[in-house]
Formats: structure tokens, C-alpha cells, sequence
């Protein structure tokens, strides 16, 4: 009888502890899913984040921990369109976050920002959502002498061939829409403008690469992404007379695209490591990217602490 007691007693406190644990779980709010491309970008939260924890999501490198004194999973999705939108989903579907941020790196479109800078987008586009037109007997035409097929709207200005249209995509509740803009969480975006106050970033690398002026944070306006590695001069000044944009990346338009067909808030922290090819000389990504991936960690834990 004693041994059947405390058997019961046991059984008892064991279920009692799963109680207090599931309890304990419910009672801490959903992650914040951060992503970012490459491990360079995730080296630089890492450095920042509290009681980490490695992981996997598949083959993905996660890291779980605390940021800015939330509760966050960092998972790695890989550089492009394809990798970004397919390990987005895989990661919502796995942690139900709160709230998606991509953290990381980007050109410059903007003449007006320089490299070091952080864009906080109001909202993203996908540049090469677009038709590759045939050209028009003769060369003639108002569109630069390319026909673009029927099938598509064609309102935005052409690249050459390239004619960019909105794309389409089906909300939680079935409903189908036809967008060109995805734009972030209205209420995380007003966040940012408060962790924004008394912000300072670097301008130095860690090998004392020193830019001339102090990189400064830039909150609204509108960011483009798409497949290529855009350095060229006039790709990016068409992307800025276009799409009035100030940032360029190869991710974030992807994961807004893949957040809203979720019903999950977005957000993108993009710091710029180069000018898409507006500088002067060689691309400068591989001096000041780690600077950049630096500035946009920095932003990404202010805005987790200033976020309720």
C-alpha cells in the first residue's frame, strides 16, 4: 500500500512539474523570428544576444535567446528570393512568432544615404516581379522600343526588356489580392521611431576602416528586392526613379510577400555595406560589411527593447 502511495505521489509531482513548465510557456509571449541571410549578419546578433542557444530547423543554424530583453529565434535562411520566402515559411510554421524582422545588409539606392546607414522601410517591392518583353519590329515604340504582353499590368517604368507589375498573393482568410507594395507592421514601424531617439551608430570597422561622416538611421520610404546583386549604376538609378526607393536587398520584399500571406507582422533592418554600384570605385561590400551587419544588429536591439 505504501509502495502504491508513493507511486501515486510521485506520478503526482511529475505531472504537477509539466503543469508548472506549460504554464511557465504560456505565460512568455511568443518569440520574435529574426532572420538574416548569412552568417556574417548572424554573427553580429550573436554577439548581442543573451543565454544563447543553438539549434537546427531542418538543416537551418537557429539560435534562440534573449534580445533586448525579448524572447527571440534567429534562424539563418540563406542569401536570394527563393531561400529567404521558403525558410521564412518553414520558420512561421515551426515558432508561430509575434513578429518577423529581418536583420542584415543592403545597397544603397538613394544618392542622398551613404554606406554605414540603416533603413527601416516602410514598405518593400519585389523589382523583378516582372515580364522580359520581346523588342518591336523597327525598334520603335513609347516603350522603348519592347512590346510587353497583355497579360500583365504594366504601369511602372521599364529597365530595357524588364517591365515590373504586382504580383499576386492569397491572404489567411482566402482572400486573393494583387499588390506591388507589402508594407511592415504599421505598429512595429512606430516602435522603431521610438528606439530611434539617441541611437548612435559605428562608423569605424574593426581593421579601423573609417568612413568621413557618422552613419545615421533612416525610418519610412520604400526598399525593392530582388534576385540579382545589383552593382550598376544605372539598374540602381532606375530602381530609385521607379520605385522611389532607398534601399535594395536580395530577401526582404520576399519575406514580406510570405508574412503577409500569414497574417504575420514584418518588419526589415537594412544597413547599407554599398552603393549597388553609385560609388566611385569598386564595390565595397567586403570592407564594410561587417560595420554594416554591426549598425543593423545595434537597431535591431533597440527596437526589441523598445518593443512592448
Amino acid at each position: 500500500m505504501r509502495r502504491i502511495l508513493a507511486a501515486v505521489l510521485m506520478m503526482a509531482a511529475a505531472i504537477g512539474a509539466v503543469f508548472a513548465a506549460e504554464l511557465a510557456l504560456a505565460a512568455e509571449p511568443a518569440p520574435v523570428l529574426v532572420l538574416s541571410a548569412y552568417a556574417p549578419e548572424v554573427a553580429a546578433i550573436r554577439a548581442r544576444v543573451a543565454e544563447p542557444r543553438d539549434g537546427r530547423l531542418g538543416g537551418l543554424p537557429v539560435l534562440e535567446g534573449r534580445l533586448g530583453g525579448k524572447a527571440v529565434v534567429v534562424v539563418t535562411t540563406g542569401i536570394s528570393m527563393v531561400n529567404a520566402a521558403m525558410n521564412a515559411q518553414r520558420a512561421i510554421d515551426r515558432y508561430a512568432p509575434r513578429l518577423v524582422v529581418f536583420s542584415g545588409i543592403a545597397g544603397g539606392v538613394d544618392p542622398a544615404l551613404g554606406i554605414g546607414d540603416v533603413v527601416v522601410a516602410a514598405q518593400w517591392a519585389q523589382y523583378l516581379e516582372a515580364s522580359f518583353a520581346r523588342e518591336r519590329a523597327g525598334g520603335a515604340g513609347s516603350a522603348g522600343g519592347y512590346s510587353p504582353p497583355p497579360l500583365f499590368s504594366n504601369d511602372l517604368p521599364n529597365f530595357g526588356m524588364i517591365f515590373p507589375h504586382p504580383v499576386g498573393v492569397v491572404l489567411p482568410d482566402g482572400t486573393a489580392e494583387t499588390r506591388l507594395w507589402f508594407p511592415v507592421d504599421a505598429k512595429a514601424l512606430a516602435v522603431m521611431r521610438r528606439a530611434a531617439e539617441g541611437l548612435t551608430l559605428e562608423r569605424c570597422t574593426a581593421a579601423s576602416a573609417c568612413l568621413d561622416r557618422t552613419p545615421r538611421l533612416v525610418i519610412g520610404g520604400n526598399g525593392v528586392s530582388g534576385q540579382a546583386f545589383v552593382d550598376n549604376a544605372a539598374f540602381r538609378a532606375w530602381t530609385q526613379t521607379t520605385f522611389q526607393a532607398s534601399v535594395l536587398d536580395m530577401e526582404s520584399a520576399a519575406v514580406a510577400h510570405v508574412a503577409r500571406a500569414n497574417g504575420v507582422g514584418f518588419i526589415a533592418i537594412r544597413s547599407l555595406s554599398d552603393l549597388a554600384g553609385g560609388g566611385p570605385g569598386e564595390n565595397e561590400i567586403m570592407t564594410f560589411l561587417g560595420l554594416a551587419a554591426a549598425n543593423s544588429s545595434r537597431v535591431l536591439e533597440a527596437f526589441l527593447a523598445a518593443l512592448p
